[in-house]
């Protein structure tokens, strides 16, 4: 079953484009497709309508490793948007090659992995073990854009 089937079968919604706060412009791509290759950058939690989702601020405090590792999904259904917008079909991804996950963390925070799992969990839901293995860090941060809890930024390989 391909990607796209998957993502219908699991009853997935991919957001719109992130909705900027005001005043901010991204003077670069959001997937850049260099031959073979589709390069992601760093990708915060959406809300299904395009908006930032919530909660904001640093896991550990002020957002639970539970609602981080939610956040994280989210991220992941923000990236396949970005992805399916970019490519036409998720379909054309052979294989994810690495995942970058950011945390913002709080002092002495230290389940960084159990976040970003959340952001793996939904690519290897869709993509299955064999597309959707990836290399992967998970760190934190002492702080991400707009106070998000979790970035992540990725590689994947693509077919014509």
């Amino acid at each position: 079953m391909g990607a796209e089937a998957r993502i219908r079968e699991l009853g997935l919604v991919l957001p719109p484009p992130l909705q900027l706060p005001d005043g901010v412009v991204l003077p670069f791509a959001v997937v850049r497709v260099v031959g073979q290759r589709a390069v992601v950058s760093g990708h915060g939690p959406q809300a299904p309508n395009g908006t930032l989702a919530t909660p904001l601020g640093k896991v550990g405090a002020e957002v639970s490793p539970e609602q981080a590792h939610a956040a994280a999904r989210l991220v992941a259904l923000a990236m396949l948007g970005s992805l399916r917008r970019s490519l036409g079909d998720l379909d054309r991804i052979t294989a994810w090659v690495r995942v970058f996950g950011m945390v913002n963390a709080a002092p002495g925070f230290t389940g960084l992995p159990g976040v970003i799992n959340g952001f793996s969990a939904v690519i290897l839901d869709v993509f299955g073990p064999e597309t959707g293995q990836h290399a992967r860090s998970a760190v934190g941060v002492a702080e991400l854009p707009w106070h998000i809890p979790v970035e992540v930024e990725a590689e994947v390989l693509i077919r014509d």
